[in-house]
């Protein structure tokens, strides 16, 4: 349960703002984090207890503007509470922090490896991800887990997360028609889960195995 000192009158989601209205200045972080939440939605399938997040504010104070990571995910809560869905992640109301959140780095830096890494540490956030494709001497993926109120960086690639019980790791791959490297899931051993586009191109080539077009099915 999540505890810390609050204004004793709080707003709820639908009164506060979507977002801190700062757009993303590159696609790919609306698709890198696009396609972990679709992974995500294949493999959870029957998992309510689960929340992924893209581009959306947190709130932890009703008096200061929203951290809004390009992704995160949060377990233990209601993945949705009605058809209107989320307009934010409130924490007075979640009672539940992120257990992850990521940031990938564009053209414009955000600090996301200096003011970022306090700020996420600070609210207690357990594993904070930063991606740069940009990147040439140092890890374009980083994984940072907090360990007494600090982070530490995490070796290897794919990073086993076991309180998620997933790995998180970079790959180059083919999503929305781009091929280049690309975020994914991974299980314990290091294999990486499919894409909802690798699922049904498997899917088709074991009926075309069977002698059935998949083109024909009605």
């Amino acid at each position: 349960m999540l505890e810390y000192n609050l204004p004793r009158y709080l707003p709820s989601a639908e009164e506060l703002p979507e977002s801190d209205e700062t757009p993303v200045d590159n696609e790919l972080q609306e698709l890198i984090p696009g396609l972990l939440k679709a992974i995500l939605l294949i493999l959870w399938a029957e998992r309510m207890d689960w929340f992924f997040g893209i581009d959306m504010g947190i709130y932890y104070h009703p008096d200061k503007p929203p951290i809004v990571p390009n992704g995160f995910l949060s377990l233990g809560v209601e993945r949705f509470y009605d058809e209107e869905l989320r307009p934010s992640y409130v924490l007075w109301e979640e009672k539940v922090l992120p257990t992850f959140v990521l940031e990938v780095v564009s053209k414009t830096y955000r600090k996301e490896y200096t003011t970022k890494l306090d700020e996420y540490a600070d609210l207690g956030v357990l594993y904070y991800v930063i991606y740069s494709s940009r990147r040439r001497r140092k890890p374009r993926l980083e994984v940072h887990k907090l360990v007494n109120g600090k982070y530490e960086l995490q070796a290897g690639n794919p990073v086993w997360l076991p309180e998620i019980g997933l790995g998180i790791g970079c790959d180059r791959g083919n999503y929305s028609g781009v091929t280049r490297e690309w975020l994914y899931w991974y299980d314990e051993s290091g294999k990486r889960y499919p894409t909802p586009q690798e699922k049904i191109q498997r899917l088709a080539d074991k009926l075309r195995s069977l002698g059935i077009d998949p083109d024909n099915l009605d």
